[in-house]
């Protein structure tokens, strides 16, 4: 028999004759014999003789590889089941890979094992986070922040500033004459914030009284409660029959816990809150009024808060195990402890002010001092940038899902194995809640 030579191309050296226990391929096979050779794929045939589909260079290597390997598995699969399964689909297979060997060594093309699949033409995939933008503008979003401290450490002043308004409790109707309550009681302000077309509807929740009387025993056990509450209020409309399309999302998605620049070290209390409430929240430590401190006594003083959270087993926001891959790793390790620069890890040092002065000719916020302005937002006076830069713009979106993913799946694992699920809400159940 002769070897095919397509036009221009030099034939190849002669091809042993096929083995006589090889047949004919099978009339359903969609490729014609091509003389010695069949039953081990197309090595007969130079790559360049192959048509190569459109989209795919037929000249160079990578796409002749391609080619004779696609090519190659369809017709040994064809010859081989025409003889005979057990010695055919040996023999197609070892023939497409050899053509497949003999090719090229990069794989690509119209055919991939790997999983993978080169693109004839332009699809669209990638409209997918426009269109996810266009719907998270339209319909907006939730974000829950609880501030637990004793009073006087200025929590309220930095939640008008990390979100530039008035947002706090006390902005909205506070009175200075108000008696601090006997007990920790749980106040929450919701507003609703556009920025960019985007609308975040933002809940502040209060905890006045944590940590100013004189017994604070279990004063942690009221915010415990109101933040399973939200869990469970989250829970039964997830079980009702007749669900909500978006059900209302109330759950604390993180807790800025304030920290009382001592420069000693943390009280029992703030140990006690955050070891007991780390596995049901996202707790992120803050050292309020860092202005108070010098920037050796600050250092010294975050250095003895994490050695203290480390020694008494705290997690806080963001844990190790959360971390999803490299880059995550790798961001949230800058925040954690093993970062070069000291100054930018957690607990942050920050300070709040939503008075403006003029500094070198621009509007800055800032606390004016007998020695100068602290700058709310000049990272060489405090950590407050970083730490808005970490809670809005880079882990606000990882703290809902952490939040849902992670702390409200166990809440609810445990809740339906305690009694073998719920059951669906009724409307009688609906209105008695609603009163």
């Amino acid at each position: 028999m002769s070897d095919v030579v397509p036009p221009e191309v030099r034939p190849k050296p002669a091809v042993p004759a096929k083995p006589p226990n090889v047949g004919a391929p099978s009339p359903s096979s969609p490729f014609p014999p091509q003389g010695p050779g069949v039953g081990g794929g197309v090595s007969a045939l130079p790559p360049s003789s192959i048509p190569v589909p459109i989209g795919v260079q037929g000249p160079r290597d990578v796409s002749s590889h391609s080619v004779s390997h696609g090519v190659g598995h369809g017709v040994g699969h064809g010859v081989g089941h025409g003889v005979g399964h057990g010695v055919g689909h040996g023999t197609g297979h070892s023939g497409a890979h050899t053509a497949a060997h003999n090719g090229g060594h990069a794989h690509g093309g119209s055919h991939s094992t790997s999983g993978g699949s080169t693109l004839l033409g332009y699809i669209g995939i990638d409209t997918i986070i426009e269109q996810m933008r266009k719907k998270t503008m339209k319909t907006g979003f939730d974000f829950n922040i609880m501030v637990v401290g004793h009073s006087g450490l200025g929590k309220s002043t930095l939640v008008n500033t990390l979100f530039k308004s008035q947002v706090s409790r006390k902005s909205a109707g506070w009175a200075r004459d108000d008696k601090i309550p006997k007990t920790v009681d749980i106040k929450a302000v919701s507003h609703v914030l556009e920025e960019g077309g985007v609308k975040m509807k933002l809940t502040i929740v209060d905890t006045p009284g944590f940590g100013d009387q004189i017994n604070n025993d279990n004063c942690w056990e009221p915010i415990s409660k109101y933040i399973n509450e939200q869990y469970e209020k989250f829970l039964k409309e997830e079980v009702n029959i007749t669900r909500k399309k978006r059900i209302p999302d109330t759950r604390v998605h993180c807790c800025l816990y304030f920290i009382s620049p001592t420069g000693h070290a943390l009280r029992q209390l703030d140990v006690e809150f955050m070891k007991r409430l780390s596995h049901s929240v996202n707790i992120i430590p803050v050292i309020s009024k860092a202005d108070t401190m010098t920037i050796e006594e600050r250092q010294e003083f975050k250095q003895r808060v994490r050695k203290e959270l480390e020694m008494g087993g705290i997690e806080f926001y963001p844990q190790k195990e959360f971390d999803e891959d490299m880059e995550d790793k790798s961001d949230n390790d800058k925040i954690r402890l093993k970062c070069l620069r000291p100054q930018e890890t957690m607990p942050f040092a920050v300070v709040g002010s939503d008075k403006e002065y003029q500094v070198n000719g621009k509007r800055v916020l800032g606390r004016k001092t007998a020695w100068g302005i602290v700058e709310v937002e000049n990272p060489n006076h405090c950590e407050f940038a970083q730490l808005r830069d970490f809670l809005i713009r880079s882990h606000l979106q990882d703290l809902k899902e952490v939040t849902h993913n992670i702390h409200y799946e166990t809440y609810r694992a445990k809740r339906l194995n305690e009694n073998g699920g719920l059951h669906p809400i009724t409307s009688n159940d609906t209105q008695e809640s609603n009163l």
